[in-house]
């Protein structure tokens, strides 16, 4: 039989609408007959939006009804039960145990592997250290970094999503906490970058221009890369080549002021020169795209330039666009448009450094450092253009020491050896009474050889090339191997010094990161010429390694110190039963108080609580009437009998009779009997706890946990209860100090 209000067919009745045994009204009739003209729906069909409006509107109306109801219930238990659990936790018992006296070790190893040791590190790199200048000397003290090279997506193609922003997150750190202790400990006068500020810069496209590369360079990219180039040029262009250039700034730019304002003793002002570029900034040779410089170019500054800096004069040249010079298709059109920029550089390179020194000379003389013309009117045929000022003083300018900036190192012949220094493979060891490196050398040097988009070295053409355009080259610094290499030039390429810096990242295969820190001390007289003798005899420029912490050392510190954690506290939860120490561990059948979500009570059968109260009635009326003397025997019974069952209470034997009467003669002793048993209130009957009476027999932790266990017979039973408390102890040690660790991990990963 259908209930009150329903149709027997799966849907109720409305009041509005005709019952099935009452014949329908025309007026009902002729509203469910009617439609609109031009529409098989009624007058009263809504569109589709409006039914998922109404939809959405009683979605929010039953999930607002949930969370004024059920919901709101479960969240004050959810938060009565964390509140508890704080306040068991939260007592200087726990608050100083064990475990947490490993969670303050593994916090002061974490800052000193991830913030400590990069001050140690620089601190011990300081300038007094190592520079070795007359008394009285104010040097000007450069650093140079190489090889930042941001990791993006183009730098592990493969690596899902957690792992790659972890990893790039981690590098970036890394970087910053170096960069960051360089600028406050060492405060450099002036940093430059050495090219390959970015991983993929050269692959992220352009807004203008064509990024496609040309027909007869296609096929030369490796297999593992060439799938991934579709959707490189797809999801990467320029906004993510604008976020990268902002990345790199938030690390090296923001952080530039912390090495203060002001310029050094005697030294004309502070400078970051960031121009340099690198192949994986704009590519290799001819294969080298042209927006994408313009791009670099734009965002900072010119790639070719002339700095002095210390009374040295400062080359930069772009030579990953100088090599496509020296390519085999140098003779395209696309190519020359390529190299043309820095050789018409190189051609008036010369000219430009006589400029540079002029106007430096000019600033220490206390003069105008522009050039002043005279004001008069002249026809433009009979012009003298002849008598210009200008700052080029030809063959009689003097020439400060100059220092070579190239991404790429100069030539040199296979196996030619980089020194002591070089982390890769340390020189060979000569043969007994050889005073000089072993030649050749080639686990020690770097590689004469080259690939897609990168060359080790530069050619031997294009190296000589740039000695005889800019002439009276000391030194030469480059980048691009992210290892060091020291190396003296033959004298063909005139005895240059050159040195190849370390890379400044983590992630470029070389264990131990660092950079190079240069001191410049060149005293001159007023027309330039310096006071200290020829450069050759006295150098005017000192230079030394800084290494950074290995942060895989450190990473293999947090591995051994994890296991060393883990066996600690497996060690301790075996001597907690054995020696009776204190648990870490909360006992699970300990009261939780009234904050579970689910009940935690149940009546032990339908009609219990009535059975109990109709029997303990009858006992306490049979009990008023019994003689002194049965109150004695009942009495006695009741205290042997105490722990029965009460389910024998309604048959009302003398026994049960008295013992009702015992608990009615002490209201006392039946409300703590009640408590007891887990009565409810106004004697209702009894209930089973089930959360402990479950957990009471599972855990069977002994008569110290405060709870009751049944009976532990022979050997066995107590070397399973030594076990489960041993586990339990184990798991929650550790626990809590992983997750309190990974949590400090993750704040100093998220600072930075």
């Amino acid at each position: 039989m259908a209930r009150p209000g329903h149709n027997g067919y799966g849907y109720p009745v409305s009041a509005s609408s005709p019952s099935p045994y009452q014949p329908a009204t025309s007026s009902s009739s002729a509203s469910h007959r009617h439609y609109s003209a031009g529409t098989p729906f009624g007058d009263d069909h809504t569109s589709p939006c409006d039914d998922i409006t109404a939809g959405c509107t009683a979605v929010f109306s039953r999930l607002l009804a949930y969370l004024k109801g059920p919901g709101l219930q479960a969240a004050m238990n959810l938060a009565a039960r964390a509140g508890h659990q704080l306040r068991r936790n939260a007592v200087r018992r726990r608050l100083l145990s064990f475990p947490h006296v490993l969670v303050a070790l593994w916090m002061v190893l974490m800052l000193w592997g991830e913030r400590w040791v990069f001050a140690g590190k620089v601190r011990d790199c300081d300038w007094h250290h190592w520079e070795h200048w007359p008394p009285g000397a104010v040097p000007h003290r450069l650093v140079f970094v190489a090889d930042p090279q941001l990791i993006d997506p183009h730098s592990y193609p493969g690596r899902p999503w957690p792992i790659n922003p972890l990893t790039m997150r981690i590098t970036d750190n890394y970087m910053r906490r170096g960069y960051t202790q360089l600028q406050r400990i060492l405060r450099p006068d002036s940093v430059m970058f050495l090219g390959d500020l970015f991983d993929g810069g050269r692959e992220w496209k352009t807004a203008q221009g064509n990024f496609d590369e040309p027909e007869w360079a296609k096929g030369h990219r490796p297999a593992h890369e060439q799938k991934y180039v579709k959707q490189w040029n797809k999801k990467y262009g320029e906004e993510y080549w604008l976020h990268e250039y902002e990345r790199f700034g938030n690390i090296f730019w923001d952080n530039w002021r912390l090495g203060g304002d002001a310029p050094g003793p005697g030294q004309r002002g502070r400078k970051l020169v960031t121009s340099l570029p690198g192949n994986h900034d704009l590519g290799f040779g001819a294969e080298v795209k042209i927006p994408v410089r313009d791009r670099f170019i734009a965002f900072f500054g010119e790639t070719n330039r002339v700095d002095v800096i210390g009374n040295h004069t400062f080359v930069s040249v772009d030579t990953v666009s100088l090599s496509a010079e020296t390519s085999q298709v140098k003779d395209k059109e696309a190519v020359q448009k390529i190299y043309q920029p820095v050789d018409e550089f190189l051609k008036d390179v010369k000219a430009v450094k006589r400029r540079a020194v002029e106007k430096e000379l000019r600033f220490w003389r206390g003069e105008i450092e522009e050039l002043q013309f005279t004001q008069k009117v002249e026809e433009l045929d009979s012009a003298d253009f002849k008598g210009l000022p200008t700052l080029d003083r030809g063959s009689e300018a003097v020439d400060f020491p100059t220092v070579l900036l190239s991404h790429v190192p100069l030539f040199r012949p296979p196996g030619t050896p980089c020194g002591p220094m070089r982390e890769h493979w340390p020189p060979a060891k000569p043969p007994k009474g050889q005073t000089t490196p072993v030649f050749p050398d080639h686990r020690n040097a770097i590689s004469v050889s080259g690939g897609y988009q990168y060359q080790n070295v530069l050619n031997e053409a294009d190296t000589l090339k740039l000695i005889d355009s800019i002439g009276n080259i000391k030194h030469a610094f480059s980048g691009d191997d992210h290892d060091y290499c020291e190396v003296v030039h033959s004298p063909k390429q005139e005895s240059i010094h050159e040195v190849t810096v370390k890379s400044l990242s983590m992630a470029m295969g070389v264990p131990t990161p660092g950079f190079q820190m240069i001191s410049m001390w060149n005293p001159i007289d007023a027309k330039g010429k310096s006071l200290a003798g020829d450069g050759s005899e006295v150098p005017t420029l000192q230079t030394h390694l800084c290494l950074l912490p290995s942060q895989l050392s450190t990473f293999m510190l947090y591995a051994v110190l994890g296991v060393l954690t883990v066996i600690i506290l497996a060690a301790r939860s075996f001597l907690v039963p054995m020696l009776g120490l204190q648990p870490f561990a909360l006992d699970p059948n300990a009261p939780s108080g009234q904050s579970a979500v689910l009940p935690v009570f149940k009546a032990k059968s339908e009609g219990a609580e009535d059975n109990y109260n109709n029997g303990y009635a009858m006992n306490s009326s049979a009990s008023s009437a019994s003689s002194s003397a049965s109150k004695s025997l009942s009495a006695a019974r009741t205290s042997r009998t105490r722990g029965a069952s009460i389910s024998n209470a309604p048959g009302g034997s003398g026994s049960t009779a008295a013992y009702g009467n015992a608990r009615s003669s002490s209201p006392k002793r039946k409300q703590q009997q009640q408590q007891r048993w887990g009565w409810g209130n106004g004697g209702r009957g009894p209930r089973i706890q089930i959360r402990r009476d479950a957990t009471a027999y599972a855990s069977n932790q002994g008569p110290s946990s405060g709870g009751w266990r049944p009976a532990m017979r022979g050997g066995a039973a107590r070397a399973r209860w030594q076990l489960v408390q041993v586990w339990r102890e184990f798991w929650t040690t550790c626990w809590r100090v992983i997750w309190m660790v990974l949590l400090f991990f993750a704040y100093l990963t998220w600072k930075g």
